[in-house]
């Protein structure tokens, strides 16, 4: 269960068909009230009623000569050319979002919801992933990747080893290309890479410092203790797949403390996504215990949040006039 209560029902309707009633019966009586309203007595009836039939053992229960683990929330403030960017796409996508929600409400405008945090997230990223029209986006700087940059050089100098995980192969293409002018030695892993083994195992013997990995293709079924330090380029909405791509390091045969690192550029709708990826852990922890609070579905107050202008000290010019880039979002 990752994303809301209706995994949890079909869970159960696989293996005890009928003991949560059938899907519409479950969505009334248990997933609306915890989900939207929180009512507390519904949580309380559900847990009591799944109780008996799960057995819960978490790593630390299970592993307990695995050694710490550190997370770090690394902030950065964009530049003044990409904030401007994230600007004008955030106010053209604010507007088409809303003609879209209040012509098919909010369940019918999911792909134009989904297209506009897309471009959101691809600009924190580095504007190069920006499809646009124009070049203007090519030329414009990511405060990110230097950021990353000033992370990983000083750790391959300390002879780290490093896990850099992100959605985007595009942006792996984009940060291979900086370890390069730097001589740093790296491999690749994504959903393309035919042999999936053979950049493992040059990790592994320390062939390379650095292994660049797509979430999806790399967030299991890899065994890669050889690292001691998880970087996570971009956030995903879902917590538990960055938690089991951690794991690849993470994990029984790990001798060395782990530091994970979360880029997050302030202010941004990155920070709205660790706020929600809170929400998503606390729907699993809800049903083994009595003060969590859950509501992991997107609502509309998410979106104006989403959709709120990047605080006043982050703006360095007025771009709600600013026509040149707003073509990035039709």
């Amino acid at each position: 269960m990752e994303n809301h209560l209706g995994e949890l029902w079909s869970l159960f309707h696989l293996l005890m068909p009928g003991f949560l009633g059938d899907h519409k019966t479950f969505s009334d009586v248990y997933r609306k009230p915890i989900e939207k309203m929180n009512i507390h007595s519904r949580r309380e009836s559900l847990t009591k009623r799944i109780k008996p039939f799960i057995l819960r053992r978490t790593k630390q229960q299970v592993a307990l000569e695995l050694p710490e683990k550190t997370e770090i929330v690394h902030s950065i403030e964009f530049h003044a050319e990409q904030r401007d960017l994230y600007e004008a796409i955030r106010l053209r996508a604010q507007s088409k979002v809303m003609r879209q929600i209040e012509k098919k409400g909010l369940e019918r405008s999911q792909i134009v919801v989904l297209d506009a945090l897309l471009k959101l997230r691809q600009v924190c990223c580095d504007p190069r992933l920006v499809k646009t029209e124009k070049t203007k986006s090519k030329t414009i700087k990511s405060a990110k990747l230097e950021a990353l940059m000033n992370i990983v050089q000083p750790l391959v100098e300390e002879g780290r080893q490093i896990l850099i995980f992100s959605q985007f192969t595009s942006m792996l293409n984009l940060i291979s290309q900086e370890l390069q002018k730097r001589s740093i030695t790296f491999t690749t892993l994504t959903g393309e890479t035919k042999d999936r083994a053979l950049p493992v195992q040059n990790f592994q013997e320390g062939s390379v410092s650095i292994i660049l990995i797509s979430l999806k293709a790399g967030g299991v079924g890899l065994n890669l203790t050889a690292a001691d330090t998880v970087i996570h380029y971009d956030p995903w909405w879902n917590p538990a797949v960055e938690q089991q791509a951690t794991d690849r390091a993470h994990r029984i045969g790990q001798k060395k403390p782990i530091f994970v690192y979360k880029l997050i550029i302030a202010g941004s709708l990155e920070e709205k996504i660790l706020a929600l990826q809170e929400r998503k852990k606390n729907l699993v922890a809800s049903l083994l215990e009595t003060n969590s609070n859950v509501g992991p579905k997107l609502t509309m107050e998410d979106l104006q949040c989403i959709f709120e202008p990047l605080p006043k000290k982050l703006l360095s010019s007025d771009v709600k006039n600013n026509t040149e880039m707003s073509h990035v979002i039709d």
